[in-house]
């Protein structure tokens, strides 16, 4: 794929591509424009198009036109791949191996397939009265969602579709592949109306099918079954409408049904997504956490709707997402019911999320009498199951306060309970570094003495009384020891594993630096080394500190003893 790649980025203009979605203006050799990240009023995102790079300086970003489709749309390296492949008129499948090849050719069929199923299907609709006034009148659709969405009829025929595809030259097993087909090679949807379900790209890899007139002896809805193209495990539908909206508000919102996401963007609500019912997956929540780590759930509060909720908790804390709860009013069953009811309610309802422990904590409650022995006993055992799901060993301990007051226990019984459980089913949690982000803006000052080393070869012996570790994340830590050891020009095979990353460096050092004297470099650079060495002492110290709480939890006294050393050297080394 790397030759693939290479021969996209060799087809497209970077600044052509980031036009599309940011206006440029030349500045120099480069453009400069507004953050599509930040809502940012001065002009601080740079594209270069001699390094064929974009850096955004409001928000740390930055990288090739790849990393800039796989920030602006939500998607991953493969899926920006091919998008950006079919803009530049490259085959993929040349570049792939014989297997890979085959499945691409696959690929690319059933989705044509199925695209023309679902221009059929909007065509049929405009044909069809009684379609029309269920999608018009019942549903009350405009006709701007019915297009956004490309909400269509499948016919009642149960063939027209399939005679259809087999005329364009499709045969009976690509349509079964594409899943347009049931088992008697008929067409699987008829007399539904029918909802695509596209890729974060806009590209229609199924549909849902909702049958008009409610029938017991019909289920409600039919959906694409298991395909090449479809996964429900990892479909999250309306991602294609709603990537804009859900970045805008940094904020995306999860609901159970289909249509309780186009019923939500007809109510002005865009930034509203779908999971398979209630099936939530570390796959839906990675690639809303492209766009957003801020994820608000509207899950029926039933049995099923709480479990739900309950399994995304620990999903949420691997994939480092901020889960909380969209509360709707009692008697409401979900989003589409409290739309037609109330549109404001429910955009109101988006705006008042609750963290997702509390709600669940809130739930637990209502099951039983906590005034009894059996009740509070049972609350705490349900709860503590799930505040040990939490990683952070202070929102932990906030958790274990609240359950001692809603059950009027001392918090050393509860915290008691809590330690007594944990050792008991697993063993002593360690405690890992999170991987600090590479673009976290907290540590923009770091890029900035690493971009003024990397002009000024000669200031680099300042390096030589700090180590590369107080740098936060691999590209910083790497280009700090490379750096550190030579003022010299640098090759480009000891620079290849950041080669990304150092042209944003470069781009950082002419845009920062440039007209400045070798002396207020010189103390600049001195500044931002005192100013990482303390903020890394700082975390260290934050560390050391939460790191001795696991261990004096668990009751591992040598652990206990041994950090306390540390954490003492590391009190007397900054005094």
């Amino acid at each position: 794929m790397q030759d693939a790649k290479e021969e996209v980025r060799a087809r497209l203009n970077i600044e052509d591509v980031v036009g599309e979605y940011v206006q440029l203006k030349r500045a120099g050799r480069n453009f400069k424009g507004l953050s599509p990240f930040t809502s940012e009023k001065t002009p601080s995102f740079v594209v270069s198009p001699d390094k064929h790079i974009w850096h955004d300086f409001s928000s740390g970003k930055g990288g090739d036109i790849f990393s800039f489709v796989m920030e602006v749309e939500g998607l991953d390296f493969r899926a920006a791949l091919e998008q950006l492949a079919r803009k530049a008129g490259v085959d993929l499948s040349m570049y792939d191996s014989k297997g890979s090849g085959e499945i691409a050719k696959k690929k690319k069929r059933l989705l044509e397939a199925n695209e023309l199923a679902a221009k059929y299907y909007q065509q049929s609709l405009l044909k069809n009265q009684h379609a029309l006034e269920y999608v018009f009148k019942t549903r009350g659709f405009s006709k701007g969602i019915v297009q956004d969405f490309r909400l269509g009829y499948a016919p009642d025929d149960g063939e027209v579709l399939t005679r259809i595809l087999l005329n364009k030259g499709f045969n009976k097993k690509e349509l079964s592949d594409a899943g347009l087909t049931n088992r008697y090679g008929s067409d699987l949807f008829r007399g539904r109306m029918t909802v695509p379900l596209m890729d974060p790209s806009g590209q229609v890899i199924g549909f849902t099918g909702r049958i008009l007139v409610d029938d017991p002896k019909a289920p409600k809805y039919l959906n694409t079954p298991q395909t090449l193209l479809y996964d429900k495990s990892r479909h999250v539908f309306g991602l294609s409408q709603a990537k804009e909206a859900i970045r805008k508000n940094d904020a995306s919102v999860i609901v159970e049904g289909n249509l309780d996401v186009v019923s939500s963007h007809q109510a002005g609500v865009k930034n509203v997504v779908a999971s398979a019912g209630t099936a939530m997956t570390e796959y839906h929540l990675k690639a809303l956490s492209r766009l957003s780590h801020n994820v608000r759930l509207s899950f029926d509060s039933d049995k099923a709707g709480l479990a739900a909720t309950e399994r995304a908790i620990p999903i949420a804390a691997r994939t480092d997402v901020e889960l909380s709860i969209i509360r709707l009013p009692e008697g409401v069953k979900d989003p589409d019911e409290l739309i037609q009811k109330d549109a404001s309610a429910w955009q109101k309802a988006t705006q008042s999320a609750e963290p997702v422990v509390d709600w669940v904590l809130e739930e637990f409650s209502k099951r039983e009498n906590l005034s009894s022995a059996a009740g509070k006993r049972r609350f705490t055992t349900e709860s503590l199951r799930i505040v040990r799901m939490l990683r952070d060993s202070v929102e932990r301990e906030h958790y274990v306060k609240q359950i001692a007051v809603l059950t009027d226990s001392s918090e050393a019984a509860v915290q008691a309970k809590l330690t007594e459980e944990t050792t008991t089913t697993t063993e002593p949690r360690k405690v890992v570094k999170a991987e600090e982000s590479e673009h976290d803006t907290r540590y923009a000052y770091q890029d900035d003495v690493l971009a003024a080393l990397w002009a000024n070869s000669a200031q680099r012996f300042q390096l030589a009384n700090y180590s590369s570790d107080m740098f936060i994340g691999e590209h910083r830590q790497y280009l700090a020891t490379v750096l550190a050891k030579s003022n010299a020009e640098l090759t480009a095979t000891e620079l290849q594993p950041v080669a990304t990353y150092v042209k944003i460096v470069e781009l950082r050092a002419e845009t920062r630096y440039d007209g400045w004297s070798d002396e207020d470099v010189s103390q600049e650079i001195a500044k931002l080394l005192r100013q990482t060495e303390v903020e890394h002492k700082k975390q260290t110290k934050h560390e050391l500190i939460q790191r001795l709480r696991e261990a004096e939890t668990v009751g591992d006294d040598a652990q206990a003893d041994e950090l306390r050393e540390q954490l003492s050297k590391l009190i007397k080394e900054a005094a």
